[in-house]
Order: C-alpha cells, then sequence, then structure tokens
C-alpha cells in the first residue's frame, strides 16, 4: 500500500514540472522575430540613408591641482595639563596615549624614548588622565606635520594645546 501511495506521488510530481516547461515553439517564435528586426534595421541602413549618430563631446583634459593640507587649520584639544615628567611643554603637542593610571603612562614613555623621541607626560587635572607626548611644538603646522607622522603607528594621535 505504501510503495504504492509513494509511486503514485512521484508520478504526479513529475508529470507536474514536465508539464510546467516552456515549450521550444514559444523559443522558436522569439528568435525568428528577433532576427527579422534585425533583418529589417539591417535593410534601412545599407539604402544609403543617414543614420542619426549619437553627439560626443570631445574630452578635454583639465590642469590638475595638487593639494596641500593647510596644517594652520589642523584641529586640536585645549587643556590645561602640568608636567610630571619631561623637559617641557612648547604650545602644541602631540599626543599618542592617555592613561588614568601613570605607570601605563611611564610604559609608553619608556618606549618612545627607546626608539628617539623626546617623550613627555602630562596630566590633566580635571579629567584625572596622564597624557604620553611625543613630541611638540611652538607652531601648529609643526605639530600637525608630526602628529600625521605618528599615525602609521599611533592612530588615534591627536593635538593638543597647553592652556
Amino acid at each position: 500500500m505504501k510503495k504504492s501511495l509513494v509511486l503514485c506521488a512521484g508520478l504526479c510530481a513529475v508529470l507536474t514540472l514536465a508539464s510546467c516547461g516552456s515549450k521550444e515553439s514559444a523559443y522558436r517564435k522569439a528568435y525568428d522575430k528577433a532576427k527579422a528586426a534585425e533583418a529589417e534595421a539591417a535593410a534601412q541602413t545599407t539604402d544609403n540613408t543617414v543614420v542619426d549618430a549619437p553627439v560626443v563631446t570631445p574630452i578635454t583634459q583639465q590642469p590638475t591641482q595638487t593639494v596641500v593640507d593647510n596644517y594652520d587649520n589642523a584641529t586640536y584639544r585645549s587643556e590645561s595639563v602640568s608636567l610630571v615628567s619631561g623637559t617641557g611643554l612648547k604650545n602644541y603637542s602631540v599626543v599618542v596615549g592617555s592613561f588614568s593610571v601613570q605607570a601605563n603612562a611611564q610604559g609608553l614613555q619608556n618606549k618612545l624614548k627607546a626608539a628617539g623621541y623626546d617623550a613627555q607626560i602630562v596630566k590633566n587635572n580635571e579629567r584625572g588622565l596622564y597624557r604620553v607626548v611625543a613630541s611638540t611644538f611652538a607652531d601648529k603646522a609643526d605639530a600637525a606635520r608630526s602628529r600625521d607622522a605618528f599615525r602609521s603607528t599611533y592612530p588615534d594621535a591627536w593635538l593638543l594645546y597647553n592652556k
């Protein structure tokens, strides 16, 4: 009984799927119609009539402009900080790390000093954070250039203006 039921269900499924397929005659009609349209278009262009071509404007090259970063407009944070370790700050400094624990800031300072930088530690008393300064400058443009150089190693480097 089960075998005949499964056999009947399979036969019904095959008949249903076979009847859903597209007929070859439908494809043939579409192919013939496309060929006729193509032949008609070819006949119209061969009887010496001018076919309007799309108008194409010539490409003119514009002179290239080199944009130089305007470091005088670089963004910075203004904070009142006090020197914890180092030789002293100038107006603009490049901060590469901020820590709530002084020992962590000293670890980064030692790493920077080993790499040849005059790293310093300052403390922002309002926020209670120790900032690790990699370099310090009197000019904002020089500080911005230095910040951009440090961003290859420290992507979150930013400028600090000492109030």
